[in-house]
């Protein structure tokens, strides 16, 4: 991936980050000897993540973020729609959520984090919140 910005309107594919995913494995394996089952389905859940991970990539072009799975287009969101954006907890980014007008999304943190929030700032200025205003 380019370590430069890139231009506004160049289509970036975010690269896949395996580390939430990875995490939540681990978290379930340790949990295991202390509670089986909750530690299996935590695990199990971070397997569907690293599965999500190998198989879903976001595509930010000019106007839409695009979401592919296995190379074929499944979602686009038209940033005209949005209304407000947030990657939550920086220390560790695990989650991005975005509010469409219509609509609000929640994906877990499967790419590249600083790619991301670097693409969104450029394409999607925030907005201020009806607190912030």
């Amino acid at each position: 991936m380019n370590l430069e910005t890139p231009s506004a309107t160049e289509t970036v594919e975010l690269s896949p980050s395996y580390t939430l995913s990875i995490a939540v494995v681990l978290i379930g394996a340790a949990i295991v000897p202390l509670q089986l089952w909750v530690g299996a389905v935590v695990a199990l859940f971070g397997g569907f993540l690293l599965l999500q991970s190998a198989l879903l990539r976001l595509r930010f072009t000019a106007t839409d973020l695009e979401v592919y799975r296995s190379g074929k287009i499944i979602r686009s969101f038209p940033y005209a729609e949005w209304s407000h954006w947030e990657i939550f907890w920086q220390p560790v980014p695990i989650l991005f959520y975005f509010r469409e007008v219509n609509s609000i999304h929640f994906l877990p943190i499967l790419f590249d984090p600083k790619m991301l929030r670097q693409l969104l700032t450029q394409r999607c200025p925030q907005l201020p919140t009806e607190s912030q205003l």
